[in-house]
């Protein structure tokens, strides 16, 4: 397994949710946690991992993460996107790292598991630039997603894939298309989960590389990858036995919690 840190990058301004890196999410046991210590402690579960930082340039989100005993690294108010940050993290990292995951930040019900299957990917896949999880939809994250669509709110972002496993396009649609009332239809969606495993030298690039246009129009900035032909390696999983929900709207907090409680997560 080459050696590989994992990144959060947080920022405290959202225009669906300002302040969800420091929201509090209720566990098992009742305690509250803001969402950046449980994807720290969602990071700290990956076995193997160099070390995990947060990347921020909020001094609020970087007192919480110090004040709970983790690694911070400050970056510029200027980064456009979590992968900019990462890209700028890098000075802040040990110089023998050879991949970088970019945990995000509202994505706490991550399973390790998948973090190294990505950097095993990525390290087998010479040609990839960046590796990235497509997670085969449950009936029930299906339906959460096109819930979520129908009534205007953006719920996740999906992937489809080539026979090679790259990525063809990421959309905060639901993509592809399945047809009302297809038996099993929501096997064919892939949710795209918030983490990537980059090589360094991909992340200076792309970091040195102007915003594309389809990532300006979607707000996905994996898409200035696809956009500039840099191969994305998606790795698909099957349901994990819980979903994955993303912290994208103040009201995924209580699908999250549920998610918390069920798992037995303090």
């Amino acid at each position: 397994m080459p050696k590989f840190a994992i990144v959060i990058p947080a920022r405290y301004p959202s225009s669906r949710y300002p302040g969800k890196p420091l929201a509090p999410l209720t566990g098992a046991t009742g305690q509250a946690k803001p969402l950046i210590r449980r994807a720290w402690e969602a990071a700290c579960g990956v076995p193997g991992a160099a070390g995990v930082w947060v990347a921020t340039d909020d001094a609020r989100i970087a007192g919480v993460v110090r004040g709970f005993g983790g690694q911070v690294v400050m970056t510029s108010d200027t980064c456009r996107n979590g992968t900019e940050r990462c890209a700028e993290a890098l000075a802040g990292l040990p110089a023998d790292i050879d991949i970088v995951v970019n945990l995000q930040g509202d994505a706490p019900l991550t399973p390790s598991f998948i973090v190294t299957d990505l950097v095993a990917a990525l390290a087998a896949d010479s040609g990839a630039a960046m590796a990235t999880a497509g997670l085969r939809c449950s009936a029930s994250t299906y339906d959460h997603l096109v819930t979520d669509q129908s009534e205007g709110r953006v719920g996740g972002t999906t992937v489809v894939v080539n026979r090679l496993g790259h990525a063809l396009y990421f959309s905060k649609r639901v993509i592809p298309y399945v047809p009302a009332g297809l038996a099993g239809g929501h096997e064919a969606v892939r949710l795209h989960l918030g983490l990537y495993a980059y090589r360094p030298e991909a992340l200076r690039a792309y970091a040195a590389a102007e915003p594309s246009p389809l990532e300006d129009l979607e707000g996905l900035e994996q898409l200035r990858f696809l956009e500039g032909e840099a191969p994305v390696r998606v790795v698909s999983f099957d349901p994990v036995g819980w979903d994955c929900i993303e912290l994208n709207n103040p009201g995924d907090v209580p699908a999250i919690e549920a998610v918390l409680k069920a798992r037995g997560i303090a």
